[in-house]
């Protein structure tokens, strides 16, 4: 009789444990750290500063801040100067179920003058300077075995070949997008230069198949002589990776506040062998226009038993009026408020050939980087679905 007490205590304790883990799990915010480049593959090197060695530095300072910070569980790509596939880097995050991918490098350009902070999120652009961020960052797939079986169809020297490519990426973009803001406006606290509105997107391969929102740091210019030996220095190292880690806190506190971490839907880790979405063209943010007053719209009628497409111009933590002022003109907007996100959208059909017309009439207003979105029964789906 004693003896089955026993046993029933340990079999309750243990129990226990199982349900504390549980819940332990479940309010913890998880984070892939990706320090670029390694071991022969030593990214941009200019006068000793060697990007894979002040990469992995910041990353490891960063897991240090983070790992010391309630409800936040810290995986690395890497910890030591060793050499990792950029698929296999996704797919760590991916078996880990992060909640969002971070990978750190350093910018170089010949132009040694050349300086300040970029920070990348997935999509296909068609501007130069962010296509030649992606080959450099992309050639190091060469340095793989088998690659060209392993990249099957993409072309590391052409970028825009991964517009043939499957993409699972919209359904990350718009976090994607707050957490790379969060971290430039980190910088910028520093005095940092922010290059071009600091938040940019390019076809990078190491973000391409992390399934959670994901953004790609370009935390100076080593090849800029003051830039350079700041960042390779512990003091600018320490004062790069308090940003970082600062925005990705506060991401975590807009998004999730302190209460319970849920990956809504499928993990990661189960989409690691799926067969992914294609698309082609991804969005950005656009930059708003001041609020003034505007006549009502009226809309077109549509066929709601059809799927319904529509043209997506943006997405912004800002709400704004629905006035042609603030959309360079164009009428009929219409907004959705998702994880705190407003997305912006044009116009409203179930022809598809008409709401190709409206994509074209977006992007000869100013979004060009605009692309459609279909609903069904007031559901988004795959505009590859809503063809069918």
């Amino acid at each position: 009789m004693h003896k089955i007490y026993k046993i029933k205590i340990v079999v309750t304790f243990i129990l226990i444990m199982i349900s504390a883990s549980g819940f332990s799990q479940s309010n913890t915010f998880k984070v892939t750290l990706d320090a670029g480049h390694g071991a022969h593959d030593f990214g941009a090197v200019y006068e000793g500063r060697i990007e894979k060695n002040i990469a992995l530095a910041i990353a490891l300072k960063v897991g240090k801040i983070l790992e010391s910070t309630p409800q936040m569980q810290v995986n690395y790509t890497r910890k030591t100067d060793v050499f990792i596939d950029l698929i296999e880097r996704a797919n760590i995050a991916n078996r880990f179920n992060a909640n969002i991918f971070v990978s750190i490098h350093c910018n170089a350009n010949r132009n040694t003058a050349a300086d300040g902070t970029e920070t990348y999120v997935m999509g296909l652009s068609k501007v130069a300077s962010n296509l030649a961020a992606a080959k450099k960052e992309n050639s190091v797939i060469t340095l793989e075995k088998d690659y060209k079986q392993k990249y099957e169809g993409f072309d590391p020297n052409s970028p825009e070949t991964m517009i043939g490519m499957t993409l699972m990426q919209e359904e990350y973009l718009d976090n994607s997008i707050s957490l790379a803001s969060k971290i430039e406006d980190a910088f910028a606290d520093l005095g940092k230069k922010i290059r071009g509105g600091g938040v940019k997107q390019a076809p990078f391969m190491v973000l391409h198949k992390a399934y959670m929102p994901r953004v790609l740091i370009e935390t100076g210019f080593i090849s800029n002589t003051t830039e350079g030996n700041l960042l390779n220095s512990e003091e600018g190292q320490v004062e790069i990776s308090k940003a970082i880690a600062e925005a990705i806190i506060s991401y975590k506190k807009e998004y999730y506040g302190n209460g319970e971490i849920e990956l809504i839907g499928e993990l990661p880790s189960q989409k690691i062998n799926e067969k992914p979405i294609q698309e082609n063209i991804v969005p950005i943010k656009a930059k708003p226009v001041p609020v003034v007053e505007e006549p009502i719209q009226t809309r077109k009628v549509v066929d709601t038993t059809k799927p319904i497409f529509k043209v997506q111009l943006s997405a912004s933590s800002k709400r704004l009026d629905l006035i042609p002022r603030n959309f360079n003109g164009l009428r009929n907007i219409s907004v959705a408020y998702e994880n705190r996100v407003y997305k912006y959208m044009y116009g409203e059909t179930s022809d598809y050939d008409e709401a190709k017309q409206q994509l074209q009439e977006a992007k000869l207003k100013g979004y060009d980087t605009a692309f459609l979105i279909a609903f069904k029964n007031g559901e988004k789906i795959n505009v590859q679905d809503a063809l069918k």
